[in-house]
């Protein structure tokens, strides 16, 4: 060391021991992607091509093994041959009429539910007393299937119209008004209590924060009840009709109609997907806050 310069500093151990923590847990960069994107969005084109994708490679598949393979048509139809069954069942009316008829059995019963359940839902996400007096009950009768009912329903209300409806009811009821519940239930308690601060009252933080809040969380619990619905009336149609997919399909398989009952089952497949699509429609244009924080 040169005389009249200054001595090396000497080094730091909690300084060396900083620096190799904030090595170990510097983040690792990571490549860029589309498709593996973690909780972000994708480009609009590749998700219209995705989409596409998943229903039509299943309709390729299908093609290609009825055409390439030698399958009895009793077990796998054609795509053509269930398109003609398709429009015979068309032209004669009997597929209209008993889409029509299945889709005002699931209108009117899961209407009734979400009527019910909703506000029940809201109650007991809301109120502690109002949750422990029904949860119980509520949890109990959730795990007994509704077709289980259906003797009794028969039993009671006969076998016309008021059966199947309240079996839609029964199925479906239960299940919405405890996802309602959760949904209320994860209300951040720092909009209740900053309400309550501004001079609000239980009634105006029950309907002008605690309502717009689970209105997405609402509109999801409907949208996946309403398969439940679905699959409701077509146990409900398959014992006890005169009309409704469920009896077409009942009929069909009875008489071993393989390209029927594909025809039957592809129609609630579509009426299920417009429904999906109408209620994610719903959701974006009336919450939009919620795709904004998503």
């Amino acid at each position: 060391m040169n005389p009249g310069s200054s001595p090396p500093p000497a080094s730091d151990p909690d300084s060396a021991v900083t620096s190799s923590i904030r090595e170990l847990i510097k983040p690792k960069p990571f490549r860029p992607t589309v498709f593996w994107r973690l909780g972000e969005e994708i480009p609009k084109p590749l998700q219209t091509g995705l989409m596409i994708t998943s229903l039509a490679l299943p309709l390729v598949l299908w093609w290609a093994v009825t055409t390439l393979v030698k399958i009895d048509p009793v077990f796998l139809p054609s795509p053509g041959a269930v398109l003609a069954a398709f429009g015979r069942l068309w032209q004669s009316g009997d597929l209209l009429k008993d889409t029509l008829a299945s889709l005002g059995r699931v209108g009117v019963g899961f209407f009734l539910s979400a009527l019910v359940s909703i506000p029940i839902g809201v109650l007991m996400g809301s109120f502690a007393s109002i949750r422990a007096l029904l949860e119980p009950l509520f949890g109990l009768v959730r795990y007994m299937p509704a077709p289980a009912f259906i003797p009794l329903l028969i039993l009671y209300l006969g076998i016309g119209e008021p059966p199947k409806i309240a079996l839609i009811f029964m199925g479906t009821f239960f299940f919405n008004t405890l996802m309602v519940m959760d949904a209320v239930k994860f209300v951040p308690r720092d909009l209740i209590e900053a309400t309550y601060m501004l001079g609000g009252n239980r009634r105006e933080v029950l309907t002008q924060v605690i309502l717009p809040h689970v209105l997405p969380g609402i509109l999801d619990a409907s949208r996946i009840n309403l398969a439940a619905a679905w699959q409701l009336v077509i146990v409900s149609e398959l014992i006890a009709a005169t009309e409704g997919l469920g009896r077409r399909i009942s009929v069909a398989g009875r008489f071993l109609r393989t390209d029927e009952i594909f025809v039957g089952l592809i129609v609630i497949g579509i009426i299920g997907l417009s429904f999906d699509l109408l209620f994610q429609y719903l959701l974006r244009i009336t919450c939009k806050w919620a795709n904004q924080k998503r």
